[in-house]
């Protein structure tokens, strides 16, 4: 038995929160920007996210289409094949990691992770709110550092996009088949799997 909410909803094998189900990465955006109070919201939920020992290593680098200079800047960051869709969205940011532990500056090896839990809170909490976001790990590092300052011990982990879901027909053609595509993931229950897995009964 299927789950589907409407038609870029997970098919699901059980069900699942809503907005679970409707989350996807669109590459297609109209061009309104998220408002301040809709930003804020979205970032509260990230900063709300778990961490080791609270160190709450995430930062972010944020740009919208209202400040055309930095935008541009941050757009030259991406890889060609990002910048040719991503130069139609709203908002482009970067998330950046701090690596080491505030309390000691001793080197912090679940930092990676703790930046993925806020970046998914705040992806949830955007999906709430009739946003989507789309998160990209096709961009220069060095460029972010160059272009927004970025000090050392910190490393930019990844780039992405805020913004309302648009029309497939306004990306470059050999992005459109792949906006429209069916969905998919890994069956949840695989036989013959080492490790740790998750059997029925």
């Amino acid at each position: 038995m299927t789950f589907n909410m409407n038609s870029r909803s997970a098919r699901t094998s059980q069900p699942v929160m809503d907005v679970i189900a409707r989350r996807w990465s669109p590459k297609a955006f109209r061009p309104e920007v998220p408002g301040k109070g809709e930003l804020i919201s979205m970032f509260e939920a990230a900063r709300w996210a778990p961490s080791c020992f609270n160190n709450q290593p995430w930062r972010f680098l944020v740009t919208t289409r209202n400040d055309p200079e930095a935008f541009s800047g941050a757009l030259a960051c991406l890889t060609e094949k990002n910048a040719s869709w991503a130069a139609n969205a709203p908002l482009l940011a970067f998330q950046v990691m701090r690596e080491t532990f505030e309390y000691n500056e001793k080197p912090n090896p679940w930092s990676g992770f703790d930046c993925g839990l806020a970046m998914a809170q705040l992806i949830l909490q955007a999906e709430s709110m009739g946003w989507s976001v789309h998160v990209m790990a096709g961009f220069s590092r060095d460029r972010v550092r160059e272009t927004f300052g970025v000090p050392e011990g910190f490393k930019p982990l990844v780039a992405f996009v805020i913004g309302r879901e648009g029309d497939p027909d306004t990306l470059p053609p050999h992005f459109r088949e792949e906006e429209t595509a069916t969905r998919e993931r890994k069956e949840l229950f695989r036989a013959g799997t080492r490790g740790i897995h998750l059997e029925e009964g």
